[in-house]
């Protein structure tokens, strides 16, 4: 992956300015942590990545996850790797999945302690559940990007680590919208922080304090 960067960037909806402008370079194996209060830009700053990066096969986890509730959580999450496959595949897979596909879903599952509903329809799981899917699906894309907008916000502290963990490991350079200070300054080496749709403070981690980043919200 080469150096990724947004030059003089903006988005305005209707006449108001809700980004930018902004520059930013995302170093290759860089770990980011946006951070900020609601509103501040964070979300539509992740999806004008994706937008300008989707042909890297960057891995987007939406903060609305993005999920097919009729679907099984494991069909759910081999839609990450769509893209790896003939169309025929995956549409025979739709009925009856492969055994080479499940072995290598379940472990995924296991992981992020949901392989007990791999067979449940996504609709029927809880807030949390559904984030723990989102994030297996983004890990099963195996993308050298990941691009999550709070993908941890429905998890209790030991899950949320959990999944972060898993996140971070799986995809070698990750920009994370997180409100979570703790979180950030744990799994980011690089922290951003937006206010007003700008850029208010970009440091290291290991620069930054908790009261630091507290003062954006």
């Amino acid at each position: 992956m080469q150096t990724l960067t947004l030059t003089n960037l903006v988005a305005d909806y209707g006449e108001q300015r809700v980004l930018g402008p902004l520059d930013l370079a995302i170093e290759p194996g860089q770990k980011i942590a946006l951070v900020g209060k609601s509103g501040a830009g964070k979300s539509t700053l992740l999806n004008l990545m994706h937008q300008r990066w989707r042909h890297t096969g960057a891995a987007l986890m939406p903060q609305e996850l993005g999920l097919v509730p009729s679907l099984s959580v494991f069909h759910n999450v081999f839609m990450g790797g769509l893209a790896r496959r003939a169309t025929w595949y995956n549409l025979v897979s739709l009925m009856r999945p492969f055994r080479r596909d499940i072995d290598s879903i379940l472990p995924l599952l296991e992981q992020l302690d949901i392989a007990e509903k791999c067979w449940t329809a996504a609709g029927e799981l809880s807030g949390g559940q559904r984030q723990r899917v989102a994030a297996a699906r983004a890990i099963h894309q195996q993308s050298d990007l990941l691009l999550a907008d709070e993908p941890a916000s429905a998890l209790d502290g030991p899950m949320a680590v959990k999944v972060m963990a898993a996140l971070t490991e799986a995809h070698p350079t990750a920009v994370l919208a997180l409100h979570d200070v703790e979180l950030a300054l744990r799994f980011a080496d690089r922290v951003v922080g937006i206010a007003d749709g700008q850029i208010a403070l970009d440091q290291p981690s290991e620069r930054v304090k908790t009261q630091d980043l507290l003062a954006l919200y």
